[in-house]
């Protein structure tokens, strides 16, 4: 497969628009527009977390109802995307994009009125259905608006919002949680709702491709759907299934043949969902790659630093939120700087450097110890949102780019789509290192501290909690041992934290090396032409 085989030849010539007059179809202002919607979406990935212990204690809810309510967002959310972003393309950006805001804030308004935890779970569906529309559509609608040479910086702004808003969402939870109610942090969504649809409705211009797509491929939308659900669900499951289980692996079995049967079946298809022709395009490919190693590394990795704040060094939600700053902070001023660099020099270079400093930050992080102050930890993450930003901008170009103005939607799908099936992978597998290293260390380091023998069940209780940075203390311990119990519960974490950084460091290095065969987007000057903003 060759560099020179792109897919521009699928894509129309347009004509070069008129300049724009006025709000409608305006460049920036329509990157205002779809950053508010985004920015509810994205939020809300990371907010509700903090929200969901009040939520167990108020509603009466089980461990297993408390999972399901994180999810089944993300389950709706990453096997509807593709869809969703197809759905873009038939009917138009503009309406998808006003329909997902509207039903995103409606279903965060009727999981605040929920007094069951079932209703709960099932607006959380809802509402990771509607985000899914969102999402695409506002890639599609940047796209389409803005002119080639000011793509990049567009969509460095874009990737600033997600950024801030998914490294924000502990801070603003915990602040919410605290002061207000678990359920203001939906209800805030009704408020941003409205106005991101207010603005939709004035500012936002419809773009549809002269192809457009005219029907729909109801057997694909069903068998991909299917096969991202296989895939995602057992690595949701894998830490309570086992990655031994038959249950894991017949999933993760059917989750191949589904895609297998979806490849052979958009061959014979007129209007397939997802045209494989597009991945002739090999910057496409390695893009696409890109987002699930760099969302492996980044959220698999992210997810026990909020433990090693919280458990190990006794934080509470907001405060370990404030530590993340250096890494939020990094990405806001990143995110535009790196869009700049990648419209000068191409996404090539940035992509490399920037899969090169996650990995440094990996490594850095893997280094990390029970005592360590927050000026190392800070260091660390800055590099990490250096090293993030060009790669959240760069691989989306890239995805985008590289594909026909008239499957915009379904690129935005698969870059979104993507960055769910990295995150949900690396959140999988690292959690089996860190549980693996836990389970070869614990004996020892107990035994080590002279602490009284455990039973086979009483470890496996013990490992559990060690996995997740808690010591486990029982109530009464005299403060001799309750010190031990502590030093060797946070000791062993940290070992496995370090262990579950140097394979992300790697996976960083393997990304890097990826990104060597991205190249600029061959059809992004399909969307706006040359048109004056």
């Amino acid at each position: 497969m060759s560099s020179q085989t792109p897919v521009a030849h699928l894509a129309p010539e347009l004509p070069v628009p008129e300049p724009r007059k006025g709000l409608r179809g305006h460049p920036w202002l329509t990157l205002f527009s779809v950053a508010i919607g985004v920015m509810m979406v994205a939020l809300d990935g990371t907010i509700v977390a903090i929200a969901n212990p009040a939520i167990k204690d108020d509603l009466n809810a089980s461990l297993a109802d408390v999972q399901w309510i994180t999810n089944g967002y993300m389950l709706a959310l990453a096997v509807s995307l593709i869809t969703a972003g197809k759905l873009g393309d038939r009917f138009g950006h503009r309406q998808t994009f006003l329909i997902g805001i509207l039903g995103f804030a409606a279903a965060s308004a009727a999981i605040g009125f929920s007094g069951q935890v079932t209703l709960v779970i099932v607006f959380r569906v809802l509402q990771g259905l509607f985000g899914a529309l969102l999402m695409p559509a506002a890639l599609g609608l940047l796209r389409a608006t803005f002119p080639a040479e000011k793509l990049n910086m567009a969509l460095g702004i874009w990737g600033m919002v997600i950024g801030a808003s998914t490294a924000g969402g502990p801070i603003v939870g915990g602040l919410l949680v605290e002061h207000v109610s678990w359920q203001s942090v939906f209800f805030i969504n009704v408020p941003v709702g409205v106005l991101a649809l207010v603005l939709g409705l004035v500012i936002l211009k419809d773009h549809r491709a002269e192809n457009a797509p005219r029907s729909f491929d109801i057997p694909g939308i069903v068998l991909l759907s299917g096969a991202m659900f296989c895939l995602i669900w057992p690595l949701i499951k894998a830490t309570e299934w086992g990655w031994g289980s038959m249950t894991t692996w017949g999933f993760l079995i059917g989750a191949v043949v589904l895609f297998a049967l979806f490849a052979v079946l958009e061959t014979r298809v007129r209007e397939p969902l997802i045209p494989l022709r597009m991945f002739r395009s090999v910057p496409l490919t390695a893009g696409t790659i890109l987002m699930v190693l760099m969302a492996f590394a980044f959220m698999g990795g992210l997810f026990f630093v909020t433990f090693y704040l919280q458990n190990v060094h006794g934080m509470s939600p907001v405060d370990s939120g404030l530590h993340l700053l250096p890494l939020t902070g990094m990405m806001i001023v990143g995110s535009p700087l790196a869009g700049a660099l990648i419209t000068r020099f191409g996404p090539r270079i940035p992509l490399v450097g920037g899969m090169v400093i996650t990995a440094v930050a990996m490594y850095g992080m893997s280094r990390l110890d029970a005592g360590t102050t927050t000026g190392p930890m800070s260091v660390w993450f800055a590099l990490l949102g250096l090293g993030l930003a060009p790669v959240m901008v760069g691989a989306t170009e890239v995805i985008v780019g590289n594909a026909p103005l008239e499957l915009s939607g379904v690129a935005g799908g698969l870059q979104q789509a993507a960055m769910q099936v990295g995150g949900s992978l690396g959140t999988a597998v690292l959690g089996a290192v860190m549980a693996s290293r836990v389970d070869h260390d614990l004996p020892g380091n107990w035994q080590g501290a002279g602490l009284p023998p455990l039973s086979p069940d009483k470890q496996s209780l013990v490992s559990d909690a060690v996995s997740a940075g808690i010591a486990p203390v029982p109530k009464g311990t005299p403060k001799p041992f309750a010190d031990k119990i502590v030093a060797v519960a946070h000791d062993t974490f940290v070992s496995g934290m370090g262990l579950a950084f140097s394979v992300a460091c790697g996976v960083a290095v393997l990304a890097a090396v990826v990104a060597l065969f991205t190249k600029r987007g061959a059809n992004a000057a399909a969307g706006a032409g040359v048109g004056h903003i």
